[in-house]
């Protein structure tokens, strides 16, 4: 994926990490809720240096304490599974989410320190009020540049989760589809975990590459 993914696709996942309690956001409406989740986040981070430098176990526990509760990144792997999340086993599924999700953290720790000034003008939201998924659609304004970023969510008893983003005409799911879908024909779904071990294994020992 681009760099240009890196600054907008850390700060939805992270978008999440700055909330005090499950009180002080309204979960009960899309837009609402991520304009608080993402002003917080804004806020936390500016004012923690920790993850400004990138400091990974810290922004893992951030993610498994506080990102969680506000999306369904289990939805997000099975949708970018698509037809083999119904093949996979159980444990096996719980074994790509994880690798999935540390993947996503180790690639993209790195864009947090890049969160400064930038300034974030959202669009009007437009929904029925029967509808159960949603997009909330916003505009980063970083340095002079319009960077398109959007929130796909759907309703839960629990309220509203995150579960896709776009950037710049890119959906997070759809990115990594073909990757996965390669992968697994190549090696199974074992191989797809595999895949992803192994490229955590490379970035927590520093390799980009």
């Amino acid at each position: 994926m681009k760099k240009f993914f890196l600054l907008p696709l850390f700060a939805m996942f992270f978008a999440m990490t700055g909330v005090a309690s499950a009180q002080t956001v309204d979960t009960s409406n899309p837009d609402t809720m991520v304009q608080q989740v993402t002003q917080q986040v804004i806020d936390q981070i500016r004012g923690d240096k920790s993850i400004q430098a990138g400091d990974i176990n810290k922004i893992t526990q951030l993610v498994n304490e506080k990102i969680l509760p506000y999306m369904d990144f289990r939805r997000t792997t099975q949708l970018a599974m698509g037809r083999n999340w119904r093949t996979a086993t159980p444990d096996q599924q719980a074994q790509v989410i994880e690798q999935f999700k540390t993947l996503l953290i180790r690639t993209y720790s790195g864009a947090l320190a890049q969160v400064r000034d930038q300034q974030i003008q959202y669009r009007p939201f437009r929904a029925n009020p029967d509808d159960t998924d949603v997009v909330v659609r916003s505009m980063v304004m970083n340095n002079g540049q319009q960077i398109e970023l959007d929130y796909r969510l759907y309703k839960t008893p629990q309220g509203w989760r995150v579960y896709d983003i776009n950037v710049l005409g890119a959906w997070l799911i759809q990115a990594y589809q073909q990757q996965f879908q390669e992968k697994i024909q190549q090696g199974g779904v074992d191989g797809l975990i595999q895949f992803l071990t192994q490229r955590n294994q490379q970035l927590a020992a520093g390799k980009t590459s």
